[in-house]
């Protein structure tokens, strides 16, 4: 995840007065994505889960 601008390329969606952005191309290959906000005694963070195959179109860094 970042934090960017969207890019002309890109796909919006709000859910909950949050705004996601997302690839177009890559938003074909990973739906559906699910985003869970996890707490655990090791910290917390969101989880993202998708369709998407790891380290694919993300330079192996998914």
């Amino acid at each position: 995840m970042a934090l960017d601008e969207p890019q002309q390329n890109d796909l919006t969606f709000i859910d909950q007065g949050i705004t996601f952005v997302i690839d177009k191309e890559i938003f074909e290959e990973a739906k559906p994505i699910r985003i869970d906000f996890i707490e655990s005694a090791g910290g917390s963070g969101f989880q993202l889960t998708s369709n998407l195959q790891s380290g694919k179109n993300c330079g192996g860094c998914c």
